[in-house]
């Protein structure tokens, strides 16, 4: 899923401190049926990581392996990729078409948006945050979701953004995960039925093509952006790609591949430390209310 400058320097300051006091487990576990997808990591070693089913959200300790459901289940609703913004959690709301806002706190529901608007497929699949506001991706259609962001916090009207330039919509899923530039200009999505990575102009939506070198980033999913590197989970290949991007952003060179026994086709991924976690998603598996779903803690 996505990282900026700022988030970048609290985990570094951060992550002396934890990762000294005390061993971290390898697997996480999540409640049993919970179909997870997007995952957030705070300051310290707190994370968040939301169910595409039903729009809960859990709260966990990487530290202590040991956590609880935050935000309860509800009809209608759904928590892909999710962020923290200014004490709340923002959530991209899959097929519902919206955007949902709780408290970081106490997981009390503060509002909802309408991002889709009209007929047809929609799912609002991940989210960035930015100075000036909450960025989505549509797997299902040419654009991209502005939530404006004040100054202080305060929420504004949500609008479209058309993608232009070499973005093509093509059948399957199309943009996934998202991460933003430490300026918040240009944005970086992948589309996960082509494998390609766009550079995304965010004032204008024109979109460039990340020349890779014929390379792709097949089933491309959440995004992580560290520094130049772009590490970008490849759901059903089991494996995390690491591109090292150019200093425009558009192009780039996958300089290795991160691979783990524990990986059961994850979805999304973040950083403590040095260390990455990635949830699995376990699409491949036929949810049901006894299947297992763990967040993997991995070595760079």
């Amino acid at each position: 899923m996505r990282r900026i400058a700022l988030l970048t320097l609290v985990f570094a300051l951060a992550a002396p401190v934890a990762l000294a006091g005390g061993s971290f487990p390898k697997l996480v576990p999540l409640p049993n049926g919970f179909q997870p997808e997007g995952i957030e990591i705070a300051g310290g070693p707190t994370f968040y990581v939301g169910s595409r089913a039903t729009g809960a959200i859990y709260r966990g300790s990487l530290r202590t392996g040991h956590g609880a459901v935050l935000v309860p289940a509800a009809a209608g609703r759904a928590a892909l990729g999710i962020e923290l913004d200014h004490g709340r959690l923002i959530a991209a709301g899959g097929q519902t078409g919206k955007a949902f806002v709780y408290s970081a706190r106490t997981g009390a529901a503060l509002a909802d948006f309408q991002l889709a608007q009209g007929s047809g497929a929609t799912f609002v699949n991940d989210v960035v945050v930015t100075k000036g506001g909450a960025w989505f991706t549509d797997s299902n259609r040419a654009v991209l979701y502005k939530l404006p962001i004040g100054r202080r916090g305060a929420l504004g009207t949500p609008r479209a953004v058309p993608l232009s330039g070499d973005f093509q919509l093509v059948s399957g899923f199309n943009l996934n995960g998202i991460v933003a530039s430490p300026n918040g200009k240009t944005l970086i999505a992948v589309q996960s039925a082509t494998g390609k990575l766009f550079a995304i102009d965010a004032r204008t939506g024109r979109a460039r093509l990340v020349d890779l070198g014929g390379a792709t980033v097949a089933n491309g999913d959440g995004l992580l952006l560290n520094g130049r590197l772009l590490y970008v989970v490849r759901n059903q290949d089991n494996l995390i790609a690491v591109v090292r991007l150019g200093s425009r952003f558009t192009s780039g060179t996958i300089v290795r591949t991160l691979i783990d026994p524990a990986l059961d086709v994850p979805a999304t991924i973040d950083r403590f430390g040095d260390r990455l976690y990635a949830v699995n998603a376990r699409f491949t598996t036929p949810p049901a209310a006894t299947t297992t779903y763990q967040v993997v803690r991995i070595e760079k």
